[in-house]
């Protein structure tokens, strides 16, 4: 009698198992967190999107996109920064800094600044993204802080 049970709750897990591997939502979500795991993100948010529109209760789809979005956020605010850093080395190597350039510097700065305050850290997301951004940030804050005191 309690081999039957066994094996009907085997048959069971077994057809739980296949139904999630061949269901298509199950498929992209799966290559959603591999995707997000590459750091792949805008490929991984697109993968959970689809995935979730197939099924709304996929949990590990509604969860990958939820972090790749998140981890977008930093990607993008990294490229900002890089952005702005780049174009005040270049206006920085000028002989002189007029003060319409150095306005244009304390804003791309204080953009940065304020940016980061909007992206919210959280334990899932990848670890070198976030100490990049606080690096960027710390950079620009120090910067913005000089550029602030009075010459």
């Amino acid at each position: 009698m309690l081999s039957k049970w066994l094996i009907a709750l085997l048959f069971g897990i077994v057809a739980m198992g296949l139904w999630i591997v061949i269901h298509p939502s199950y498929q992209k979500s799966f290559e959603a967190r591999f995707s997000y795991a590459m750091g792949d993100y805008d490929k991984a948010f697109a993968l959970a999107k689809e995935s979730f529109e197939l099924d709304s209760y996929n949990r590990m789809a509604s969860t990958v996109m939820a972090q790749s979005q998140m981890a977008l956020k930093y990607v993008r605010y990294n490229e900002l920064a890089d952005k702005y850093n780049k174009e005040i080395r270049r206006i920085a190597a000028q002989k002189s800094v007029t003060p319409q350039e150095r306005a244009k510097i304390k804003m791309m700065s204080q953009i940065i600044v304020d940016s980061y305050k909007k992206n919210a850290s959280t334990v899932v997301l990848d670890q070198e993204l976030v100490d990049r951004a606080r690096s960027n940030y710390e950079q620009f804050k120090m910067l913005n802080d000089e550029l602030a005191s009075p010459r």
